[in-house]
């Protein structure tokens, strides 16, 4: 099964995630570490989940909280990338990526709520 970019994306921010958890581990920093991933991969599974919602509303839930992880991740990013310690070349790169991603995730839950606005009213009338 093909992915679709925005999956795509997520995994491949997840991927990058694991690299620099490891290289904040690597510097024994273990409470930012723990939060970064957590968020950093919760974003492509709640995006997985969203593909096999129960419902339009279910769908926009999910998106909605892969929107939330996607902004912590950015928080965490920006926290690591400001940190004296902790000089790591990829925070630039996924925090681009990130930001595509947040993009991509707004315009898809503005879609979907417009449908569901749309069908909404047609079946008023």
């Amino acid at each position: 099964m093909k992915k679709s970019v925005l999956m795509e994306a997520s995994f491949n921010v997840a991927v990058e995630a694991v690299n620099i958890y490891k290289h904040l581990l690597a510097k024994n920093e273990y409470v930012i570490s723990k939060q970064f991933l957590r968020s950093a991969t919760s974003i492509g599974v709640n995006i997985i989940e969203a593909k096999y919602s129960e419902s339009k509303k279910d769908f926009i839930h999910k998106f909605r909280i892969a929107l939330k992880e996607c902004n912590e991740t950015l928080y965490w990013l920006e926290l690591i990338e400001y940190s004296e310690e902790f000089k790591i070349e990829e925070v630039n790169n996924i925090s681009k990526k990130c930001n595509s991603i947040l993009r991509m995730i707004v315009s898809s839950i503005q879609t979907c709520e417009k449908n569901l606005d749309n069908a909404d009213n047609i079946k008023a009338d």
